[in-house]
């Protein structure tokens, strides 16, 4: 690979970590809007279609931003604790009767 290509450079990264979500995101994105339905005759439709959804959409993109903190988290994980409860009360009042 690095006589193919000198100028890249291989980093290993975790599987888990939280871009790879964004890739498999932007994977789908493509799969449905360009490659689906596969009705092309030719690899250079494809190619052709690809490359005008990417200017497209590097056109179109923004910068995401990150608005969920450690207080948001805290307070989810309060509410699912009170959704827990409620269900194993509903759950105990429903057996003992």
């Amino acid at each position: 690979m690095a006589k193919a290509f000198p100028n890249a450079v291989m980093v290993h990264t975790p599987v888990h970590a939280s871009w790879t979500n964004q890739i498999e995101i932007f994977f789908s994105i493509v799969q449905r809007k360009v490659v689906a339905p596969n009705d092309f005759t030719h690899l250079d439709q494809i190619r052709d279609q690809l490359r005008a959804f990417e200017d497209r959409y590097n056109a179109a993109a923004q910068p995401f931003q990150w608005k969920f903190a450690t207080s948001d988290l805290d307070d989810l994980l309060a509410r699912l604790d009170r959704h827990t409860l409620d269900r194993q009360e509903e759950s105990s009042a429903a057996s003992a009767t």
